[in-house]
C-alpha cells in the first residue's frame, strides 16, 4: 500500500504563483511514477503533469511553460511548481502514484486532494 499526502494548495490572485508537494509513504520501493491532477467543479479530473521515476516528465498543454513538475525519487516527493496561475487553474489538484504490482502491471494511489483558487 501506498499513501499519499499532499500540502501547498491555497487562495492565489491571477499571476501568482504556489507550490504543491506529495509525499509518498508505505511500499514506495515500486512508484514507478508520480503526478498532478485536477478536478474543477462540474468537469472531470484531467492530467496535469507526470514525473516517472526515469525522470520522464509529461504536461497538460494548458500548463506548458507555465507548471514545472520535479521528483526527489529518493524520498518519493513530488513537486509541482505553478506560475502565471489563471483563473482556470481553479481547481482542487491531486497527486497519483503508480505502483508496480507485477510488471508492467500498476496500481494507482490517489491522495485526497488540496484546493487551488485563482481570484482576484
Amino acid at each position: 500500500q501506498v499513501q499519499l499526502v499532499e500540502s501547498g494548495g491555497g487562495s492565489v490572485q491571477p499571476g501568482g504563483s504556489l507550490r504543491l508537494s506529495c509525499a509518498a509513504s508505505g511500499s514506495t520501493f515500486s512508484i514507478s511514477a508520480m503526478g498532478w491532477y485536477r478536478q474543477a467543479p462540474g468537469k472531470q479530473r484531467e492530467l496535469v503533469a507526470t514525473a516517472s521515476t526515469g525522470r520522464i516528465t509529461n504536461y497538460a498543454d494548458s500548463v506548458k511553460g507555465r507548471f514545472t513538475i520535479s521528483m526527489d525519487n529518493a524520498k518519493k516527493i513530488v513537486y509541482l511548481q505553478m506560475n502565471s496561475l489563471k483563473p482556470e487553474d481553479t481547481a482542487v489538484y491531486y497527486c497519483k502514484a503508480d505502483r508496480i504490482d507485477g510488471w508492467p502491471r500498476t496500481v494507482p494511489y490517489w491522495g485526497q486532494g488540496t484546493q487551488v483558487t485563482v481570484s482576484s
